[in-house]
């Protein structure tokens, strides 16, 4: 699932993909409030943003992969 979050005066905005289902994404951000969110990619790096920062957190929708050409 892709995670993107946006950080207080900066123009970019942070994309990370990660096979964490929205709950783990959603209980991270919550248990973050006062302190700081951590997530790891998929690719094992770890992200970690004071929460004093965070301008917004969006969250993609859980779904799995599709293979092939099908629609």
């Amino acid at each position: 699932m892709q995670v993107t979050i946006g950080i207080k005066h900066s123009t970019r905005e942070l994309q990370l993909e990660t096979s964490a289902s929205q709950e783990e994404v959603l209980a991270a951000v919550a248990d973050a409030a006062t302190s700081a969110v951590t997530l790891t990619d998929d690719k094992g790096r770890k992200v970690f943003i004071p929460a004093g920062s965070l301008a917004y957190i969006e969250i993609g929708e859980a779904s799995p992969r599709r293979v092939g050409f099908g629609i």
